[in-house]
C-alpha cells in the first residue's frame, strides 16, 4: 500500500474514540492490568500517547520542515509518561489525548502539503533520515500498536479463567 495522507489521518482522527469507547466506565481492575514487571496498563498508554502528541510527532514534523537532514531532532522519551503523576482518572486523560489529537491534526493539515512536503527529509537521531511520510505512517501504526497493545493486556487479565478455550484465542499466545 502506498502512504496516504488522508488514510493515516484516518486512523488518527478515531483513535480517541477508539480507545474512549474501549475504556471509559471500565473497573480499575481492567485499567490496572499489565502484563508483568516494565509493562504498561492501560492508563500508562493513554498517558504515553498524551506525551507524544506533546514532544514527539508534530513537533519532529516542524524540526524537519525547518531544519531538513541539518540536525538530528531531540530524542523524545517514550518513557516520561511513568514519571508523571498519576492522579488524573481515564476520563481526564482521555479528554485531554482527544484536545491534544485533534490540535495536532489541525496543525498536521496547516503544515503538511502533501504535494510537497511528504519526501522531505529529516535526521532521526538512532535511525538516520528519514521522510515526512515515514514519520506519519509511524504515528498513525504508534496508534494501532498501543491499542493492539491495550486489548492484549486486558485480554491476558482472564487468561487463565478462559479454560480449555485459551488454545483457540491467539491474543493470549
Amino acid at each position: 500500500m502506498k502512504f496516504n495522507l488522508n488514510e493515516a489521518i484516518e486512523i488518527l482522527e478515531r483513535t480517541p474514540q477508539s480507545l474512549e469507547n474501549l475504556l471509559v466506565g471500565l473497573s480499575v481492575v481492567w485499567l490496572d492490568a499489565n502484563e508483568g514487571e516494565g509493562t504498561w496498563n492501560p492508563t500508562e498508554i493513554i498517558a504515553h500517547l498524551i506525551e507524544a502528541e506533546r514532544f514527539n510527532w508534530v513537533p519532529r514534523l516542524e524540526f524537519i520542515l525547518q531544519e531538513g537532514e541539518n540536525n538530528a531532532f531531540p530524542a523524545f522519551d517514550r518513557f516520561s509518561h511513568l514519571n508523571q503523576s498519576t492522579e488524573r482518572t481515564i476520563e481526564k486523560l482521555l479528554l485531554d489525548f482527544k484536545t491534544i489529537r485533534s490540535q495536532n491534526i489541525m496543525k498536521l493539515k496547516e503544515i503538511i502539503d502533501p504535494a510537497l512536503d511528504l519526501d522531505k527529509t529529516g535526521f532521526h537521531p538512532a535511525f538516520g533520515v528519514v521522510k515526512i511520510k515515514e514519520l506519519i505512517a509511524t504515528w498513525a501504526v504508534h496508534d494501532l500498536t498501543h491499542i493492539s497493545q491495550i486489548v492484549r493486556v486486558m485480554a491476558k487479565h482472564y487468561q487463565s479463567e478462559v479454560g480449555p478455550w485459551q488454545e483457540y484465542l491467539g491474543i493470549l499466545k
